[in-house]
């Protein structure tokens, strides 16, 4: 790229730099920090009820027929290969199992066979916008969003040219059908939502 004389070049942070920042704040802070588009992403310690959302769809994730290679992990970032200072850390990720295996922190995006991200209070419209732009980016086959704020979930799939090419919206209650290779029907009707009451109280 050719600057105009006289003309300073638009400053960009050294390889590695803003992954540095992230590392740091998480080790002070405690937060949970990813990098999106090249912007610093930080999230609170998840409540129980998010905690509990997680657990329940990795159980059924577990207790389905996954293909054969292929388990879920918590707390695995993937990262976009032409960037390695934008990565983002999934509530639950579909690798191949030699992801146990591997003395790499960042999985490769093109392993995953599905990413689910878990929505806190906090998260604004955009924010998510943003993330499921970056997992199109990054060609993850298919994403699923869980809203316990509004007892929803989003079903991306088919990613092109930076975005998902469908969207199916559902409720708690509706079970989520992931189509193939995984081909696993998710059940949903006992999410918890936050601000609702637990069952038999």
């Amino acid at each position: 790229m050719s600057v105009p004389p006289g003309a300073r070049p638009e400053p960009r942070p050294h390889p590695g730099y803003l992954r540095r920042i992230a590392e740091k704040v998480e080790a002070e802070t405690g937060l949970r920090v990813q990098i999106v588009g090249g912007k610093l992403v930080m999230s609170p310690t998840p409540r129980g009820k998010h905690a509990g959302v997680v657990k329940r769809v990795r159980r059924r994730l577990e207790s389905a027929a996954l293909p054969e290679g292929l388990d879920v992990y918590e707390v695995s970032s993937i990262g976009l290969p032409e960037d390695p200072d934008d990565y983002v850390t999934p509530d639950l990720i579909v690798l191949p199992q030699e992801w146990e295996e591997d003395e790499n922190w960042l999985a490769d995006p093109e392993d995953a066979a599905l990413a689910v991200e878990v929505l806190s209070p906090s998260e604004k419209s955009r924010e998510i916008r943003d993330k499921a732009d970056w997992y199109a980016v990054a060609r993850v086959p298919v994403l699923l969003v869980v809203d316990p704020r509004k007892g929803t979930w989003t079903l991306h799939t088919r990613p092109d040219n930076g975005a998902y090419r469908d969207v199916l919206p559902g409720k708690f209650g509706e079970s989520v059908r992931l189509p193939g290779p995984l081909d696993i029907e998710i059940a949903t009707d006992d999410l918890p939502g936050y601000g609702a009451q637990p069952h038999g109280v």
